[in-house]
C-alpha cells in the first residue's frame, strides 16, 4: 500500500521550461477531476441521461489514466509516448463519436449511425499511427489517409444524417449537437497540427518549431473536458425542461 501511495502522489522535479511534463501533469490532473465531477453527478439524472454522463467520465478517466503513463514515460526517457498516446486516442475517441449517437438518440438514431463514425475514427487513428510511428518516412500520405476519414466524420455530422437527426431533435438537443460539431471542427483540428510538428513532410517549415506533445495535451484537455460538459449542460437543461412540464 506505501509503495502504491508514493507512485500515486510523489512526481519526479518539474523543470520551470519543461512546458511538455507540465501539460502532461496539468492535463491529468484537470482530467482527473472532470472524471469525477461526471460520475459524481450521475445520480442528479435519469437513466436517458446517466448513460451519456458515463461516457463522459469514461472519456476523461481512460485519458487521465494514460496522461499518468505518459507522463512518467517524459520524465524517464525524454521521448514523446506515442504508443501510449495512440492507445488512450484508440480508445476514447470512439467514444466521443458514442455521445453522438446517445445524444441523438431521443430524434430515432440508429445504431448503424455510431458504428459508422466510430469506423472511421478508428481508421483515422489507425493511419495516423502508421504516419507518426512506423512508416514515418511516408508520414504525408498516412496523414492524407487519416485526413480524408476525419472530414468524412465532420460531413456526417455537420451535412450527413446525424445533422438531420439533431434538426428534427430540436431545442437543447440541436444546440449542443451544433456545439460538439464544432468541437470536432475546431478541436479536433489541432490534432493535425501536432501530427505535422512531430513527423517529416513538405510542411516542416510551417510546423516544425512547434512541440508536438504540448499541442496534443492542450488539445486533448480541450476536447475531451469540453465534450463532456456539453453534453452534461444537455442533460441538466433537458431534465429541468421535463421537470416543469411533469
Amino acid at each position: 500500500m506505501k509503495n502504491f501511495l508514493t507512485f500515486m502522489f510523489l512526481s519526479p522535479e518539474i523543470a520551470t521550461d519543461d512546458y511538455v511534463g507540465f501539460t502532461f501533469f496539468v492535463g491529468c490532473m484537470a482530467m482527473m477531476a472532470a472524471s469525477a465531477f461526471f460520475f459524481f453527478s450521475m445520480s442528479s439524472f435519469d437513466k436517458k441521461w446517466k448513460t451519456s454522463i458515463l461516457v463522459s467520465g469514461l472519456i476523461t478517466f481512460i485519458a487521465a489514466v494514460h496522461y499518468w503513463y505518459m507522463r512518467d514515460y517524459w520524465y524517464d526517457y525524454g521521448n514523446s509516448p506515442t504508443f501510449f498516446r495512440y492507445v488512450d486516442w484508440i480508445l476514447t475517441v470512439p467514444l466521443m463519436c458514442v455521445e453522438f449517437y446517445l445524444i441523438l438518440k431521443v430524434a430515432g438514431a440508429k445504431k448503424s449511425l455510431m458504428w459508422r463514425l466510430i469506423f472511421l475514427s478508428v481508421i483515422m487513428l489507425v493511419t495516423g499511427y502508421f504516419g507518426e510511428a512506423v512508416y514515418r518516412d511516408q508520414a504525408w500520405l498516412w496523414g492524407l489517409v487519416s485526413g480524408i476519414a476525419y472530414f468524412v466524420i465532420v460531413y456526417d455530422i455537420w451535412l450527413g444524417r446525424a445533422k438531420k437527426l439533431a434538426q428534427e431533435a430540436g431545442g437543447a438537443v440541436l444546440s449542443a449537437h451544433k456545439t460538439l460539431c464544432w468541437f470536432v471542427l475546431v478541436g479536433w483540428a489541432i490534432y493535425p497540427i501536432g501530427y505535422m510538428a512531430g513527423t517529416p513532410g513538405w510542411y516542416d517549415g510551417i510546423f516544425g518549431g512547434l512541440a508536438m506533445d504540448v499541442v496534443y495535451n492542450i488539445g486533448d484537455a480541450i476536447n475531451k473536458i469540453g465534450f463532456g460538459l456539453v453534453v452534461y449542460n444537455l442533460a441538466v437543461t433537458a431534465s429541468s425542461k421535463e421537470n416543469v412540464l411533469t
